[in-house]
């Protein structure tokens, strides 16, 4: 079952041959955490999500206020279920019509919700080796900074993770600098230094990575800057780890030959489980 525009349907044979998301990548999107029924970091997601259809120039509804947005997603999550800790994927996507130049600005929308194991954030102590995906590169442009429905880089990185036995895979920008990982932001201590990428980088406006920053700019001895990291870099750092809203915090173990500790991440993973 979907909320598509505020009706709740079966998700089966509702996406037409001339949706623009499915043609062209015409769309934009948010995943979100609910959690006793409650969206974590309810005005980042709905801002983010405003400026992104702002940025693609959709027309926003009159109806599109954030009591709306919490309305739509926590409605969704209980209708599937899973309200006490859901991962939720609000949608919107410009109506039919037109090819490259589209016949209209209006949108619509769908939101798919499925349930998560627990509401708080954890990591395991398992292997999470990476490498560099070099394949394909991420652009310095303000279109890289936002969620679109084109994400072929992240999927052909996954398959190329996949064969090569990677649980992740960091990518690179046109400048050859390391941005981000396939689904996240990545964040690198060197010291007492905690590094990520500018989003000038061209890395995703993360909201866990906002959070992040603001968690580790509390903490007596860290340095937290933003600035580019070179592939250079990862083999003389201490620890890097992955944010994203579902997962939290992911720490990686190994890059190429290089280990990493995960003592930080672990002190930034309580901390953020202390906003939930």
């Amino acid at each position: 079952m979907i909320n598509f525009n505020g009706s709740f349907l079966p998700s089966e044979g509702l996406l037409s041959s001339t949706n623009r998301a499915f043609l062209y990548g015409d769309g934009v999107f948010e995943t979100l955490k609910v959690v006793n029924s409650k969206v974590l970091f309810l005005e980042d997601h709905y801002f983010r999500l405003m400026a992104s259809m702002r940025i693609v120039r959709m027309q926003i509804p009159n109806n599109f206020t954030l009591e709306y947005f919490e309305e739509q997603v926590i409605s969704t999550a209980t209708a599937c279920s899973c309200a006490d800790a859901a991962r939720v994927r609000f949608t919107v996507y410009r109506n039919d019509g037109g090819y490259y130049l589209p016949q209209t600005r209006e949108v619509s929308y769908v939101i798919q919700a499925s349930p998560l194991a627990s509401a708080l954030y954890s990591f395991s102590d398992a292997a999470y080796e990476v490498d560099l995906y070099k394949d394909f590169f991420i652009s310095k442009q303000l279109l890289s900074t936002i969620k679109t429905t084109n994400k072929m880089i992240s999927i052909t990185g996954s398959i190329f993770a996949q064969e090569n036995d990677l649980q992740n895979c960091l990518l690179l920008n046109n400048e050859k600098n390391v941005v981000e990982a396939l689904n996240g932001n990545l964040f690198m201590l060197m010291g007492n230094k905690l590094i990520t990428p500018p989003i000038d980088e061209g890395c995703l406006n993360g909201i866990t990575r906002k959070k992040i920053l603001e968690l580790a700019n509390k903490i007596e001895g860290i340095e937290v800057v933003q600035e580019p990291i070179s592939p250079f870099d990862l083999q003389k750092a201490d620890e890097l780890f992955i944010t994203n809203i579902i997962i939290g915090i992911q720490p990686i173990t190994q890059y190429r030959k290089k280990g990493y500790t995960t003592k930080l991440a672990v002190q930034l993973l309580k901390q953020l489980n202390e906003l939930i």
